[in-house]
This record gives structure tokens, sequence and C-alpha cells, in this order.
């Protein structure tokens, strides 16, 4: 994550002198941290055996590049004494491909990073499936932008939460919605997609995920900070949002990232031409 800067009174100065005069920022730089990507996905149908663990440390304002961590180690450990080492592969990508996923059973994080011991706890959440996906043209603000609308049906009696992932790579575009069920507990619902420049032939790949209540408010802060509100160059900053892993040696020296498990199901739509001509 990069430290966020405000950059007002630096256009504000631009605009006032020369265009040749050169302008250094002294910005401040924090310490790097950890960055853990733990995110378990056993996708129906599967066996669910091959997973990975991604680490990376934060980096400067100006600087593009992630920086990778390789030498770590990871393990998750079951609560039935079960254990699964992450070896490291490349550009902090760490593997397993004999992974147990089960539901009812705590799983455990552990990270040896820097003589420092990161760990966090968790357990699988199920998602009931994709039932069907349809288009219509009347999604965005001005209603006629082609929408796409992956249907499930909620299991009732049940306290559930989403996460669906659309990755349009047609216009190379990710995005992320989360949906809770209090108001739709046992009803058949649907996720909505909608982007301006959605066309017809574009190839999105659909996810959706069963996420705890834990983690949909953490998504939920993380969405509410990195909105599209703006609030001009005064705004406050908005304040550091923490995750599950707890860094065990330095508590201070704290990570970003999160450990999860979820059940999911996923599938490509071809997106069809309008339905009004």
């Amino acid at each position: 994550m990069k430290k966020s800067t405000n950059l007002f009174i630096f256009f504000l100065a631009i605009s006032l002198i020369s265009c040749e005069e050169v302008i250094d920022l002294d910005l401040e730089e924090s310490e790097p941290r950890l960055v853990i990507d733990a995110s378990i996905i056993w996708y129906l149908n599967t066996e669910g055996n091959e997973q990975r663990i991604t680490l990376s440390k934060t980096t400067g304002f100006y600087e593009d590049e992630i920086e990778p961590v390789i030498d770590a180690q990871i393990s998750i450990e079951v609560d039935n004494g079960e254990e699964f080492i992450f070896e490291h592969q490349e550009q902090g990508v760490y593997t397993n491909n004999n992974f147990n996923p089960r539901f009812e059973e705590n799983y455990s994080l552990e990270i040896n990073y820097q003589d420092e011991i990161y760990t966090a706890s968790s357990s699988f959440v199920s998602v009931p499936g994709i039932d069907f996906i349809e288009q219509n043209d009347e999604g965005g603000f001005t209603r006629e932008d082609l929408e796409i609308e992956p249907f499930f049906t909620d299991p009732e009696g049940e306290e559930n939460f989403y996460l669906f992932t659309f990755r349009d790579f047609s216009i190379s575009k990710l995005s992320l919605e989360i949906y809770e069920d209090e108001f739709t507990d046992g009803n058949q619902v649907s996720a909505t997609y909608s982007d301006e420049d959605l066309a017809a032939g574009d190839e999105v790949f659909v996810t959706m995920e069963g996420i705890s209540e834990a983690f949909y408010n953490y998504l939920f802060i993380l969405r509410s900070q990195g909105g599209d509100n703006g609030g001009g160059p005064f705004q406050s900053q908005p304040a550091t949002v923490n995750g599950n892993i707890i860094n065990e040696t330095n508590p201070k020296n704290y990570p970003f990232g999160y450990f999860r498990l979820s059940e999911a199901d996923s599938t490509t739509y071809i997106v069809q031409y309008e339905t009004h001509q």
C-alpha cells in the first residue's frame, strides 16, 4: 500500500511559478510493512488441493514495482493436527498442492518472517453457487448501460455474506461487490455489474464467494475509504484498516492483509447484444 499524500499545495505552487523550475517533494516515508494475501479459495466441484499465499512489502509513494517477499516460512495447521507447508515458487508466491479443505474445521496460519511470527485463524465459509446469469441494458447512472446479473438462492434461516468478483478481460477491469442477506434471507436474489464501456462480445469472469461477517466488515470499511465520493483537497486521511493477522512478536509492526477461507463458484459470461435495439 502506498502512503497517501495531499498534493493540493504542490499543484497550487506549480501554478504560481515557472514551469521550468524543478520542485522536489520531501515525502515522509514509513518503514515497509508485510502485505499478506492469504485467501484460500475452494471452488465448487474441485478438490481444492492447490492453494497459494502471496507476500510482499509496502512501497514508497513514487515506487510502482511491488517488492515480493521470498524468504518467509508459511504453514497452515488444522485443529485435527494436519499441517500444510507453503513453499516459495516465484515473486513472493508460496504454494501447497496437497491442501485438504474441510468445513467445520479451524485453520491456523503462521508466517515466520525476519524473526517475527504472524498468526491468524479462520474456517471455511460455504457458498450456495450461481443459479444463472441474465443481462439487460438498464445499468449504470444513466440506466442505459449494459448490465449483467448473476442470480443465486440464499439459504433460509442463515446469516450469510458474499463477495462477487467481476473480471472484464476485454477492458482489463476488476470490480468487487459485497452483499449481506439481512433483507433477502431465503430468497433468490442477484448481484449486478455494469460499466459504460461494457460491450457485446466482452468476456466477463464471475466469481461468487462465501465470506465471514468479519471479512465483510473489513471490505466494507475499505470500500468506504476508497470510494468515489471525493471530499476535497483538505479532507482528513482515512485510518489504517487492520485485518485479522497479528504480529505475535512485535504487535506494533502489524501487517496489511487478511487470512480467510471461502468456498466459491465461478463461470464465464459472454456479453450479448443490447436487449433494446
